[in-house]
Order: structure tokens, then sequence, then C-alpha cells
């Protein structure tokens, strides 16, 4: 899965703020997402976010989700 730095994802589960969308920070084996919804920061590794991944947004346009 094409995940970058500065990326938009939704994800299936909302976080217990309500929000579903989150930016990347930082990405390579482990990921570091800012939830847009209260700012809170987690970090974990990219297999345990990617299958939660249902939206990939970058600039602004959608992102097509290729699962391997």
């Amino acid at each position: 899965m094409d995940i970058r730095e500065y990326d938009i994802l939704t994800m299936k589960k909302a976080h217990p703020c309500g929000g579903k969308r989150w930016q990347v920070l930082r990405s390579g084996a482990d990921f570091r997402l800012r939830c847009l919804g209260c700012g809170h920061v987690v970090e974990g590794p990219r297999r345990r976010f990617e299958k939660n991944v249902r939206g990939i947004e970058r600039d602004g346009t959608a992102v097509p989700i290729e699962k391997s």
C-alpha cells in the first residue's frame, strides 16, 4: 500500500473522540499518525494500521487503495 507522509487516512473504526481521519506524520516500518479530530498522536507497526485503512487522500484527492 502506497502511504506517504502527510497523507490523510480514513480508518474503519473511529477514535474515541469520534474522528476517523488521521494524518500520517511518519511512514516506514512503523507509522506515526495524528487524529484530525482531537490531535492525539499514536505510533505503531505499519501492518496494524494498513488493515484498517478505508481511504487515502493525497493533496486533497482520493488515491486508489492497492491491498497486497
